[in-house]
């Protein structure tokens, strides 16, 4: 039997942590960015819109059974869904429905009751079913805008028929576009799915090595569905593609004293830097990645790497991690509760010590009077230099992330909204 989740703080670390996640909730109460269009693009996603709010709002309630904050959840969510019938978006996770969808069943039965008549989903499972069904050419395979986010979003609507259903078709389309060569089995990016930016590096397309974009991602999906009970021709198929993909990525790992045990990507005769410790790239994610792998099919062989990546990757030094700010995506507070989650699994002090020192930089990393209660997040790109700093409220790299993942790390509650991080 799990072990129920406990507060990884106390005392006065804990209260200012505490302190931090109230003057987040209060910021974002008030907080309203200056260009109407950003406003407007935002919109209901997942990644920095109402919906990924509505996470925070409804955790806050059931961390302190506050029933304004239950009412403030089921307003953000009220108003993501309504932006569904009113705005056309794409089926990913993160910035489509389907992540709106998701929060939606996540907080039924946590949040609030279910409808035993209506089944506010039901027409998104249909849409899921035909969007899985009807493409023929090769699509996203990703976590953040590919098939395995919307794996992600069937896990979450388990054990209804047309999840299981879902689970099957995006297994079917992952094992059609995966390579399986002597190294095993893996999948590659195309030139034409990549931003401008990566293109210029990786003219040929890439081996994508991160979670959020990248084949761990993959792993961890196919790990749930072996160990979901979801049964069918599915667990089958996953094991299968697992017994491929997860040799592939242990092959590719750095040579030691490289600084990370993988890089970011893979291309065949180009170097592979090492990677920053992040969850979107980075040794952190892929340790998380390849535990879910490994206790999804009972895999001893499989945990031990995932651990010895995640124990070298606790014992790194700040000063070569890359980390800028504190966002969930590659900032410090997704590196505290990474490890908060993998010493709630495994009970390894390592990992207590790593998320308690990530909580600490986060804290200290707080400007009074800028950003959304001193929390800001880094842009890298234009503005007149190599970057500036941004007001952000969203769940993936602003204010609502840091705010769960503090709230994780004080609470009784276990933060089950990392599900859509794959790390539980």
């Amino acid at each position: 039997m799990r072990s129920p989740w406990r507060p990884l703080l106390t005392g006065e670390l804990a209260a200012r942590a505490r302190g931090a996640i109230d003057d987040i909730r209060a910021a974002l109460d008030t907080f309203a960015p200056s260009a109407p269009e950003h406003a407007a693009a935002r919109g209901a996603s997942l990644a920095g819109g109402a919906a990924g709010q509505a996470l925070f709002h409804a955790y806050l309630a059931l961390d302190g059974d506050d029933e304004r904050q239950a009412e403030h959840a089921v307003d953000l969510l009220e108003s993501a869904t309504e932006a569904l019938a009113s705005t056309v978006m794409v089926p990913g996770l993160y910035a489509g429905f389907s992540g709106v969808a998701w929060t939606v069943e996540h907080l039924q039965g946590r949040l609030f009751a279910a409808d035993p008549d209506e089944d506010p989903n039901g027409e998104i499972d249909e849409a899921l079913l035909a969007f899985l069904s009807a493409a023929a050419e090769p699509d996203e395979y990703d976590l953040i805008s590919g098939l395995t986010g919307i794996g992600v979003y069937a896990r979450e609507r388990l054990p209804r028929p047309p999840a299981a259903a879902m689970l099957e078709k995006v297994v079917d389309r992952l094992a059609a576009q995966a390579e399986t060569g002597p190294e095993g089995t893996t999948w590659f990016t195309d030139p034409s799915r990549l931003p401008d930016w990566q293109r210029e590096f990786h003219p040929h397309g890439l081996y994508n090595l991160g979670v959020a974009h990248g084949m761990p991602a993959v792993i961890a999906l196919l790990g749930i569905v072996c160990g979901s009970g979801a049964g069918g021709e599915a667990a089958g198929r996953a094991r299968a593609l697992l017994a491929g993909a997860v040799p592939w990525l242990l092959a590719h790992r750095l040579a030691p004293g490289s600084g990370s045990c993988f890089g970011s990507s893979f291309y065949p005769g180009a170097d592979s830097p090492p990677s920053r410790l992040a969850w979107c790239y980075g040794d952190p994610g892929i340790a998380a990645a390849l535990l879910l792998a490994a206790r999804g099919t009972g895999e001893p062989a499989w945990e031990n790497e995932a651990l010895a990546v995640a124990h070298a990757a606790a014992a790194r030094p700040e000063s070569t991690s890359g980390v800028r700010d504190q966002g969930v995506c590659h900032g410090s507070a997704g590196l505290a509760h990474l490890y908060n989650r993998l010493w709630q699994a495994t009970g390894e002090e390592a990992f207590e010590i790593a998320a308690r020192f990530w909580i600490e930089r986060t804290l200290d990393g707080r400007v009074p009077g800028e950003g959304i209660a001193g929390f800001r997040t880094w842009r890298a790109g234009t503005r007149g230099s190599g970057g500036f700093w941004e007001a952000e409220p969203g769940f993936l790299e602003g204010a609502t992330g840091i705010g769960l993942a503090l709230l994780g790390a004080v609470s009784q509650v276990e933060p089950e909204w990392d599900r859509i991080l794959l790390l539980s």
